[in-house]
Formats: C-alpha cells, structure tokens, sequence
C-alpha cells in the first residue's frame, strides 16, 4: 500500500499522533512543529483539540492512510545539515562526497517544498543555492572543465528556483495571515494565542524579503512561467543564475503600466539629465527656449548649465525659479497663445499618455517653434486614429528622432516613493525643424533615425546656443561602428597597435586586475584595437591570466611598465616638466 508522503517534519508529527500508547494525540512546541501540524490539519490528517491550540489528535483518515506505515528517520545517506533555529539562518551546510549530494539535498528542498514545508524547504534550497554558487565561482577560477561550470550552473539554478518559489508561497501565507488578522504586531492586543500568530522570524524572512518575495509573485503572474524563463536563459548563455538578475529582472515589471490613471495624476515624469545632455550634444537650438512642461525643473537645469535663457510654464505651480530670477507661468499649455514668442524653439518632455499628441500639435500649430524637441515613448511612431498624431507624424513628421539603444535611467512619475526601477520603455528625442519651404520635416515625408548610446554622450561637449543646426553622432575612436563620413585614411590595425603599445603599457601600472571592457574604456580603444593588444601582451609574455576572464601584468611585463615609465618620465623632463609630474 503506497502511503500519503510527508516532509521529514510532518512525518515525526504523524509517527507521534498514530502512536496508540499516547492516545494517538500529539503536542507541538517549536513554530516548526506548529507549521507542520497545520498543514496535517488541512490534509485532514489531524484534528486540532478546542481548548489547546498545540494538542491534535489524529484522524480516523490519517489511520485508514497510514495503516502498516513505519516512521523511518530522514537519515538520507552522505548528506548532513546542521539544524536550524528558528530566526537563524544558514551559516554552514556540509555536505559529503561533492555534487551528488548537493543535487540530494536539492531533491529533499525539492521534496519539502512539494509537501508544503515552505519554510524548510527554503531554508535548504538557501544553503544548496549559497553552495552551488561557491562550487561554480571556483570552478570557473580553476578554469574547470566547461561541463563541470555547467552543472555547477544548474544546481544553483534549481536550487534558486525552489528558494524563489518557497519565499512566494511564503509571501502568500503572510499576506493571507495579515488579511485574518493572524500577524504578530508589536503592541497589539492578544486577542489571539501565540500558537496561531504568524510570526516573519519563524519561516526566516524580514520585511524586506517579504515585499521581494512579492515582487517576484506578481512578475510572475503577469508574465507566467516569468522566474523559471530568467533563471533557464541564464544558465542556457552561461551565466549565472543568480539572485540579484532575479530581482532586477523582476524589478522590470515595476513602470507605467502598473499605474492607475489615478495614480499617474497629471503625468509628471522627470526626465533624467542623462537624455538633456545627449540632446545638446546633437543639437543647437535658439538662444532662448521654451520649456511648456517643466515639471520640477529636470530639462530647464541642463539648459542654463549649456547657456541658454528658457522661458518656462506648467499647468502645476511648483514655484520654479529660473536662474534669472523668472518665475514659472502656470496655465493649460494648450490653451496658450506664443504672443511675441512665436517661432521660438521648444525642448520639452510633454505629459505622458493621450494629452501628448494635443500637447504636440499645439506647440507646432499655434507657438509654430523653428525646432522642437520632445523627449517620447519610441511607440510614439505609430498610431493612425488620433488626429493629433497623423498630424505630427504624417502630415508634419519630425526631421530626426534620436533613439535610445540604452534605456534610460527610469523615470518615476512624481511623488512616487517606491522602489527604484531600471526603465521598461524605449524613448528617443523626436526633433522638428522647419525647412526653408516653411514646413516641418525633410519636405519628402520621411526622417532620419538614428541611434544613440546616451552613456557615450555625458562628457561630449554641447553644441553653442543660438547658432542652429545639429551634429551627427559621435563616433569614438574604439567604438566598434564604421564611420563612413570621415574622409582622412584610416590606419591599419598593426599601425593602431604600434601607436598605442606604450600608452597601453602604461595603462598596466596600478597593476590591478582588468578585462577587455575595463582595458578598452581605460585606455580608449576600439574593440578591435584592445583585443589585438591584449594578444600581443599575451604572446609577448607580459600579461598572465588572472582568473573570470581577466588579465595582470607578468613579471616581465612590470619590467616594462618600468622600463616605458622611465621612457615617458625622461621625455617630459626634457619637455620642462619637474620631477613629480614626470613620473606621476
């Protein structure tokens, strides 16, 4: 007879209550026993006595399910785990015999998890998941085999999955709890018993796991399947599965969308610094600006740091200043009138939502600016039924729009106090500029796109005010993208390598550990350029691996550190340089 299976907990529970000599009657004490004795209780297993809330009694269910069951000890051969008290957490789990076992103690997470023994379960998929992450960090230092990386990668993506799932289910007991009034809260009056409150110390969350737990639910109901879709893509590209991608990727969910109308109010998102100054790196636009949304002042601060005089409104009084002592105008900007301001142009990140299309045509329509740039979800592109939008996009398209390859850093609508997000949506700055016919757009119906990388713009110089015209993306010199506009020959990799063997030599001599990314940003290069040089350090045995795909200078290579520093520190000498700037 195959007999109901039971997590290690419930089992020594349910040996104690089929015991004819006790009465078939059991009392529970630690909060784990408590957990366990309910979950019996709702399987119909055992009955709860109605003066003692830690007395039970087992069923005649349980005894017709368990009839010729022996309670045997989980004793699973090579695994040890140390007990855990309640509150505590995993401080060592030893494990005998290497991966095997690691993957049995999994199975029992596993196991308990599908018992309802949420709180053990997470518990040991914690340790498995801490061990398993330790076993692949030094597996991938002692540049193991790619098949034992691998494993190592897919036990602690099981392990975190089970963890992941456990804290939800826990997530859901509390907030289930919280909603009957079972919670423990300091100062509350007990009108309860403490054998029936909930208590977040007892299962091993905080507050703050709780609400993580809880991301992780609602991404997951959103978006089905969302938790075993990151961790299984991670460990398919080789990566770790780790719990922070989990909580950033969750985070994800967290933007607009999960705003009610109500909540977005009258659609204030500051714009990030980062966009403005992209924009004027592109552009030049009129001495003076408007700025018809200015919110708290994100776009009119970056405008008077690069020079220009901005004449600023909102339909909010939030009592912003310009530098020159100007106070904002308040008003419905599409009930406005540009007056002796006409023709003006206007850097704007207009109301998010339907008013952005009235907003828009508006500003073109009535305050008819020379050029216009309004920062926008890249969705703006699309759409035929509003009237507004054929207006902006058909019949008077934008000259260019400038697309973020990088998302920018999220833009929380105002007065939102939550956790900070990395953004869901993809923008670009839409920028209309008149011809010489009158009209807006490149007189042909269409714009150029181009894409921008807002990261490589944040220390390029601004383009002056006043003098008109944009600039066409920059281009550095390690970046990888061909410049087909420039017109002096380019130089051959070799010649690039020769060029900047020395500086590179130089780069190396904090003698710190460094990758191709760090090396590249470091000393300036194009991809190309630093991996070439990075293979001719490594044939010249002047670098040496270092351990997760990084190098360090050999000690030849110091040698030449010294020997170039000597090199460089004689010239500037020579070039009237005292001591100590030469051989900074």
């Amino acid at each position: 007879m195959e007999h109901p299976k039971l997590g290690p907990t419930q089992a020594l529970i349910m040996h104690r209550a089929l015991d004819e000599a006790g009465g078939f009657s059991v009392v529970v004490g630690p909060p784990r026993e408590c957990k366990a004795a309910r979950l019996l209780n709702s399987k119909g297993f055992l009955s709860r006595d109605k003066v003692r809330a830690d007395l039970y009694f087992a069923t005649g269910k349980a005894k017709a399910a368990f009839a010729g069951w022996v309670y045997q000890p989980d004793v699973d051969s090579g695994v040890i785990v140390e007990t855990i008290a309640p509150g505590e957490t995993v401080t060592q789990l030893q494990v005998v015999g290497g991966a095997s076992d690691l993957a049995i103690i999994i199975r029992r997470a596993q196991g308990l998890f599908d018992d309802g023994d949420y709180d053990a379960a997470m518990m040991l998929a914690s340790g498995a998941y801490d061990q398993a992450k330790a076993a692949a960090g030094y597996a991938r230092r002692m540049q193991a085999s790619e098949q034992l990386i691998s494993k190592a990668l897919r036990m602690q993506a099981d392990a975190l999955l089970i963890e992941s799932r456990a804290k939800m289910a826990l997530a859901d007991e509390y907030d289930h709890a919280q909603a009957a009034g079972l919670v423990a809260v300091q100062g509350r009056p007990k009108k309860v018993s403490d054998e029936n409150l909930f208590r977040l110390e007892d299962v091993g969350l905080s507050k703050a796991k709780v609400f993580e737990a809880r991301k992780l639910r609602d991404a997951e109901v959103r978006e089905p399947g969302f938790i075993e879709r990151v961790v299984e893509t991670r460990v398919a590209e080789g990566l770790e599965p780790s719990r922070a991608v989990l909580k950033k990727e969750a985070g994800h969910a967290i933007g607009t969308k999960s705003a009610s109308k109500d909540e977005r109010g009258d659609q204030l998102y500051e714009t990030p610094v980062e966009a403005t100054r992209t924009l004027l790196a592109l552009e030049s636009f009129s001495g003076i600006v408007k700025e018809p949304a200015v919110g708290r002042g994100a776009i009119l601060r970056v405008l008077e740091d690069a020079g220009y005089d901005v004449l600023i409104s909102d339909l909010r009084d939030r009592d912003v200043v310009t530098r020159d002592g100007e106070l904002q105008q308040v008003g419905d900007f599409l009930h406005s009138q540009p007056g002796d301001t006409e023709g003006t142009d206007i850097v704007t990140n207009p109301p998010y939502g339907d008013v952005a299309n009235a907003f828009l045509a508006h500003a073109l329509k009535v305050h008819k600016p020379r050029k216009m740039a309004a920062l926008l979800n890249l969705n703006f592109m699309c759409g035929f039924e509003d009237p507004d939008r054929v207006f902006l996009m058909h019949d008077n398209p934008p000259s260019r729009v400038y697309v973020f390859s990088r998302r920018l850093p999220m833009m929380h609508r105002d007065g939102w106090d939550g956790p900070k997000a990395s953004s869901q949506m993809n923008t670009a700055w839409f920028v209309w500029e008149r011809n010489d016919e009158g009209f807006y757009g490149l007189g042909n119906g269409t714009f150029e796109t181009i894409r921008v990388d807002w990261q490589r713009y944040q220390s390029a110089p601004l383009l002056a005010p006043g003098v008109g015209g944009h600039a066409g993306p920059i281009v550095f010199d390690y970046l990888d993208d061909e410049d087909y506009t420039r017109t002096t020959p380019r130089k051959s990799l070799d010649e690039r390598i020769e060029e900047e063997f020395m500086r590179a030599i130089l780069w190396m001599k904090h003698l710190e550990p460094f990758d191709i990314v760090k090396f590249r940003q470091g000393v300036g290069l194009r991809t190309s350029v630093a991996t070439a040089l990075i293979d001719t350090f490594v044939a010249e045995g002047l670098v040496e691996p270092a351990g997760d795909g990084a190098w360090m200078a050999s000690g030849k290579g110091i040698n030449m550190i010294a020997t170039v520093g000597a090199v460089e520190g004689v010239k500037a000498l020579r070039a009237g340089r005292t001591l100590d700037e030469a051989f900074a």
